[in-house]
């Protein structure tokens, strides 16, 4: 004879017989408050309509349940944690380059921030200043306006070039 196992109770909330307090607010499929009773009173009005009484919230006091059908509100709670999944997640990809970059190595740098942004990436634009390029920190500047104009057309500034440390950076976003 093969042996038979029983599923346990995933869910989260505590239905029908499960709940075990002396008395608990109950509130009808409508929303409306029917009043504080005895499970066993509020399990016979749930049953009566053919419903589940659940316990929603076992902080207060007394605890609230609802007759509501459960099978149907554990499908919309499901509906809705699965619907973020769906929506592809932005990741930040970055391009360093240093102020004194060449004009084909600069090309190639904005190539790959448009197949980034085109993608749906956030692209974070960042030039290193090294040893005494410091000071020369407006030129650096200069590139990133330089960028910003040169990639207007698929990405928008998310937050505009400002300096960390040795390094200015910038973030742009792809076009809406």
């Amino acid at each position: 004879m093969p042996i038979v196992h029983k599923k346990p109770n995933r869910s989260k909330h505590t239905i029908n017989d499960q709940i075990n307090f002396p008395k608990i607010r109950v509130i009808d499929a409508d929303g409306h408050q029917i009043g504080i009773l005895t499970p066993r009173d509020a399990l016979k009005i749930a049953e009566e309509k053919g419903l589940d009484l659940v316990l929603l919230n076992d902080k207060s006091d007394p605890p609230v349940c609802r007759v509501m059908d459960y099978d149907k509100f554990r499908y919309q709670q499901e509906k809705k944690s699965s619907a973020g999944t769906k929506s592809r997640s932005t990741t930040l990809k970055e391009v360093k380059m240093g102020y004194k970059i060449g004009e084909h190595d600069y090309q190639v740098r904005i190539n790959q921030a448009k197949r980034f942004l085109k993608v749906g990436n956030l692209v974070k634009a960042t030039v290193t200043l090294k040893g005494r390029e410091v000071q020369h920190a407006n030129l650096a500047q200069g590139l990133l306006q330089r960028m910003i104009e040169d990639l207007q057309e698929v990405a928008q500034i998310q937050q505009a070039p400002k300096r960390e440390g040795r390094n200015l950076m910038m973030i742009l976003s792809p076009m809406k």
